[in-house]
């Protein structure tokens, strides 16, 4: 992510992205599987409550610590 400018998902939003919200549909994905959304302070909440509300949310973490905390091999989230 750090070699691109990271956008938030939400629609028609071209703010930068502060926050990432890991989750996964377990219907579709293994357990340890992350999917990635990218958001700005001002969407978090919404797409946070958003997957929540599916049972999809895993984790919500700043833009920085889930690039400090991924090796090279995860360098490219799911978006």
């Amino acid at each position: 992510m750090s070699d691109e400018t990271s956008i938030c998902s939400a629609k028609g939003c071209r703010a930068d992205a502060v926050w990432v919200l890991a989750w996964n549909n377990p219907k579709l994905h293994t357990p340890e599987r992350r999917k990635t959304w990218l958001a700005c302070d001002e969407h978090r909440e919404h797409l946070s409550n958003f997957l929540d509300l599916r049972g999809f949310l895993k984790d919500v973490v700043t833009l920085e610590e889930w690039e400090r905390n991924q090796g090279p091999e995860d360098s490219a989230a799911d978006r």
